[in-house]
């Protein structure tokens, strides 16, 4: 799920209600990644997509999620907890021709994701959690994260280290993970999943070219559990993700 970097977010308050004449905030630009993958012989997803930032008094949209701003509260300059709706696009799956290993498989869909979210800014880093369930009911998982990131900028260049815990239900991993009845072969054993948590770290650095104009480059690495390893379908402890991108701030 890709985000935009820092510089693109937006620090504008937001009220109970909203204004008469709400400040907003948008731009656009394109991305593009590289996904290893741990499902065995399907090494690498690469692609390309168009980004879109905006945001005002009540919706924020950021990449491929949109917040639905419910709550906020301003404890002091740089102190605040925020309350929203999320819905989010995610692209993971697979086809049967992906990979040789995956023939006979069934097809596992990506697509939305939708829950709430909770963020606490301070002066010490950005804490956030949210909950998601699978909208598109292609998995009918849940997923529950929390995150801790921090911003460091120095002219224009920022560098933003983050880690995060995301916990999988039974359903979620199942489906991306599992090895159905009609599914088993000689060489893939049926595999039912259990919940699972991952780890992730990553860090992303953006420059501002000018004024409007940034680019950034997004690394991470996420650490699988048993619950992921132990699936016939997959020979790889970790997967990974490599994102650059080019934003233009209207």
């Amino acid at each position: 799920m890709l985000a935009l970097p820092a510089a693109a977010q937006s620090t504008s308050r937001t009220a109970a209600k909203p204004t008469a004449e709400p400040a907003s905030s948008w731009g656009l630009g394109i991305a593009a990644s590289a996904a290893r993958l741990p499902y065995k012989g399907y090494d690498s997803k690469n692609s390309a997509l168009p980004l879109l930032f905006y945001e005002n008094s009540w919706v924020r949209f950021n990449g491929a999620s949109a917040d639905f701003k419910v709550w906020r509260r301003d404890f002091s300059a740089g102190n605040s907890v925020e309350l929203a709706a999320r819905l989010k696009y995610d692209p993971n799956g697979y086809e049967s021709g992906d990979s040789p290993f995956l023939v006979g498989m069934d097809e596992r869909k990506g697509g939305f994701w939708g829950g709430g979210a909770v963020t606490w800014n301070n002066s010490l880093a950005r804490v956030s959690g949210e909950w998601l369930a699978d909208v598109s009911r292609s998995s009918k998982g849940q997923m529950l994260q929390l995150k801790v990131d921090r911003r460091f900028a120095s002219g224009n260049l920022a560098l933003t280290p983050r880690v995060q815990a995301q916990w999988l239900d039974a359903h979620y991993v199942d489906y991306y993970y599992g090895v159905r009845a009609g599914e088993a072969r000689p060489a893939r054993a049926q595999y039912t999943g259990q919940a699972a948590v991952t780890l992730e770290a990553g860090v992303r650095l953006d420059y501002q070219l000018r004024p409007r104009q940034t680019v950034f480059l997004d690394l991470s690495t996420t650490s699988l559990p048993k619950e992921i390893k132990n699936s016939p379908i997959v020979d790889r402890s970790s997967t990974s993700r490599m994102t650059i991108g080019y934003l233009y701030r209207f």
